[in-house]
Parts: C-alpha cells; sequence; structure tokens
C-alpha cells in the first residue's frame, strides 16, 4: 500500500483544485434579544403570543448560569452500508479521537450529522467549519451554514448535504479532519479533530 500514497505534489494539485474562491457575502446577523426581551414584546396581542410560543418552543427550566449556552453533543457519519453505527461522543475527553480513526468504505455516499443543544439565549448565525488534511497538506475546506436557534429541551440535529467518498488507490489511506462549530460573533463553541480512512472494504 505505502508504494501507492500520494505524492506531495499529488496533494497539493487536490487541493488547488479543492479551492473555492472566497466571495464577500453583504451579510449583518440580526441585533441580538434575550429570550425574556422576546416573550415581553406585545404581550398584549394573544395571537402573536401564541406565535412565539410554538416558535419558541418550551424554554429549558433552571439551567445552570455557568453552563454554556451552546453544547455540541455529537458527531455521526450517517452511512445506510456502514456496518455499524460511526459515532463521536463530544461530551468527553476529545483528544482520544486524534488516534482513532473512522473507517469509511470508498465511493460510499455518506452525510455527516451534528447534534447540538442551546440552553438559555437564541444563537444567531451557526456554522460548520471542517478542513480537510493529508499528511500535514490541506486539501479542502468546507463551511456549513447551520442556522439560527432558540433554546429548547431537546437536541438539534444538522446534517450535511449528501458527500461521496473518494475512490481509487491514491485516494485510499488516513485524512485528519478540523472541526469548528462557530457563530456569527465567531464564539467557538466547539473545535475538535478526528481521523477518517478510506478503505477498498469495510474494516471494524
Amino acid at each position: 500500500m505505502a508504494e501507492h500514497e500520494p505524492t506531495t505534489e499529488q496533494l497539493a494539485q487536490i487541493a488547488a483544485e479543492n479551492e473555492e474562491d472566497e466571495h464577500s457575502v453583504n451579510y449583518r446577523p440580526p441585533a441580538q434579544k434575550t429570550i425574556e426581551e422576546i416573550q415581553a414584546l406585545d404581550q398584549d396581542d394573544e395571537s402573536l403570543r401564541k406565535y412565539k410560543e410554538a416558535l419558541l418552543g418550551p424554554v429549558p427550566a433552571a439551567i445552570d448560569p455557568k453552563a454554556p449556552n451552546v453544547v455540541v453533543t455529537k458527531l455521526t457519519l450517517v452511512c445506510a452500508e456502514a456496518p455499524g453505527p460511526l459515532e463521536l461522543d463530544l461530551t468527553g475527553d476529545l483528544e482520544k479521537f486524534k488516534k482513532q480513526s473512522f473507517c469509511l468504505k470508498e465511493a460510499v455516499e455518506y452525510r455527516i450529522k451534528i447534534s447540538f443543544k442551546v440552553n438559555k439565549e437564541i444563537v444567531s448565525g451557526l456554522k460548520y467549519q471542517q478542513q480537510t488534511y493529508r499528511k500535514g497538506v490541506k486539501l479542502d475546506k468546507t463551511n456549513y451554514m447551520v442556522g439560527s436557534y432558540g433554546p429548547r429541551v431537546d437536541e438539534y440535529e444538522f446534517l450535511t448535504p449528501i458527500e461521496e467518498a473518494p475512490k481509487g488507490i491514491l485516494a485510499r489511506g488516513c485524512y485528519n479532519m478540523k472541526s469548528l462549530f462557530t457563530d456569527d460573533d465567531k464564539t467557538n463553541h466547539l473545535s475538535w479533530e478526528w481521523n477518517l480512512t478510506i478503505s477498498k472494504d469495510w474494516k471494524n
């Protein structure tokens, strides 16, 4: 297998092909309001009050004031062909994921699912960013707009669009992924590293 490892030049070419043009978008995040401020608005309008209750849902009660507003709980590789679950529990020790690796069969279709909770206040413009490296060379950087969410008891789930795992002799091997969950205020809610191995067949 070692003789089929891509050269630095080949990796640089892949990275150049994946490089996206950065376009500036005239997007301005909305002014932040607390849940209490939103609920206090238009209290005399019964229909609007009920609409906001339906929109915001039940707000979690008795949240620890020291608890973070956004908690990223899990990353899952969603693949119908996978022989077993491919999940990372992001609530514990993140360092261990640098020593482990998901195995994905080449050419299969998969999606990444991020599970997260919003505890206290509405969070605006959540984003999931992912950078892909191989042998220290950055091959790709992808930004996914997750959206804005209010606090609720249940977890939220965000699914990326369907992707196809790379295939071929040169594509097989280990990829290092650097993930970041952030928002309009550039708050780093969680950043972590994990590994993905592309193989000819499924492995345990």
